[in-house]
């Protein structure tokens, strides 16, 4: 019989050794295409959504003209809101064209109401909230920036071409020959977009003017409502089923249970939402109270398994050692269990509130859905959602609110990997080794 040597591998040790190489291949070959996938999204998302960050402006004097805003010349702040946003509309387009005129630029053959469909009608609504505010602007030249329109902005961000504008009814060539006249003239800009963020929503024939303002407003102060109800109540119910609670069937049940709402879909959350909450307590629809209520329903399971996963991790030896120099049992969790699992806790407190800003089915079926256009001033005032933003917006005809969809995206992501940085910020700074 010929004898076997270490240092030469038989045939059933070559086998096992490329099953092994086989092993390695394929999981670097998953990770790869992962990878790839993540990639593409976040390339395609930043893409897409990168230009709702830029937005197209004009910038010119505007003379705030008594005969429009103030016939009367009295000051009076009834008649002065009787003023609608037409009148302020035509002191746009007057001041517009007065620049025109004395820069030189070429008009062509466009006429004084299609000059004037180059501004957004938002920027009415901001003079004259301006006016209002300061009526000793009325009878003065003042600087004034004003939103271009939503096909003005698209012809610098590549949604509008000269072949598209000839069979748009809202925009002609002529137009954007004159925005680009105008932005050699210094009265057209396109610059970073701060109203992206801080502005309100807007109506379905103004994307340029649509913000996510209220939006991540609702959406801080339903995570804030989840965070005071779930912290408390979550770790509650952990200390007691981990540290306290006998061990018998109804436990058993209790968690079995809980381990099975972890796994509902988060519509059903909703569902049961609209049927406690406003059915039933008469709550307003819309309101960042209910939502943050019935986020934090779906969050507690969420939050319960990772917390006691947590406290069972404390070895053993620290709740011995605790007890055995006369600790109660109270002591020994909460001077000694608790602070050892508490990089645990925060991390699924925090990977819960991620997951639960990122939902919006559940906010759909409790009316989070409704356009608001004012900014919530307490809990229980109308308001909408970061993801129900985005779902809104791309229910929307024009291809500009697909854009701001794109950049709420990237809102949203951002939002998301800061709380995971802090997740992993707080892990490292409280974890203890044994």
């Amino acid at each position: 019989m010929k004898a076997s040597s270490l240092l030469t591998q038989d045939p059933r040790t070559k086998k096992r050794n490329s099953a092994e190489k086989r092993f390695r291949g394929l999981g670097l070959t998953a990770i790869v295409i992962a990878l790839a996938m993540l990639v593409w999204l976040l390339i395609s998302i930043v893409t897409a959504g990168s230009p709702a960050f830029r937005q197209a402006f004009l910038t010119f004097p505007v003379l705030v003209d008594q005969t429009i805003v103030d016939k009367a010349g009295t000051r009076d702040p009834a008649l002065l809101s009787a003023v609608t946003t037409l009148g302020y509309g035509k002191l746009l387009a007057n001041s517009l064209r007065a620049e025109i005129a004395a820069k030189g630029i070429d008009l062509g053959d466009l006429k004084p109401k299609e000059i004037a469909q180059m501004i957004s009608e938002e920027s009415a609504a901001t003079l004259r909230d301006l006016v209002l505010a300061d009526p000793s602007l009325i009878g003065t030249t003042i600087p004034f920036t004003a939103l271009a329109s939503g096909r003005i902005d698209g012809f610098y961000k590549g949604r509008v071409t000269m072949e598209t504008a000839a069979l748009d009814k809202n925009t002609s060539p002529a137009q954007l020959i004159l925005a680009d006249r105008l932005l050699d003239a210094d009265i057209l800009s396109v610059k970073f977009n701060t109203g992206f963020v801080t502005m309100p929503d807007a109506s379905d024939k103004r994307p340029e003017a649509a913000g996510l303002g209220i939006a991540v407003v609702g959406s801080f102060m339903m995570m804030l409502v989840v965070l005071l109800l779930s912290l408390p109540i979550g770790v509650a119910a952990s200390i007691y089923l981990e540290e306290f609670a006998p061990k018998n069937r109804w436990t058993d049940l209790i968690e079995v249970n809980i381990a099975n709402l972890a796994a509902v879909p988060s519509i059903v959350y909703g569902i049961l939402g609209l049927a406690i909450f406003i059915n039933f307590a008469g709550l307003p629809q819309s309101a960042p109270i209910v939502g943050g209520m019935v986020l934090t329903l779906m969050t507690l399971p969420r939050i319960i398994i990772p917390t006691r996963a947590a406290l069972k991790a404390v070895p053993p030896s620290i709740r011995d050692a605790a007890l055995g120099v006369g600790a109660s049992k109270l002591q020994t969790v909460f001077h000694h269990v608790l602070p050892l699992a508490m990089p645990g806790i925060l991390t699924g407190m925090i990977i819960g509130l991620a997951q639960a800003l990122g939902e919006s089915a559940p906010l759909l079926l409790i009316g989070m859905v409704a356009f608001v256009r004012d900014f919530p001033g307490g809990l229980f005032d109308p308001a909408t959602a970061l993801p129900v933003q985005v779902y809104s917006w791309t229910t929307r005809g024009d291809p500009g609110f697909v854009e701001r969809a794109s950049g709420a995206i990237i809102v949203l992501l951002i939002f998301l990997v800061v709380m995971n940085a802090t997740a992993i910020y707080l892990r490292r700074k409280f974890e203890r080794r044994w």
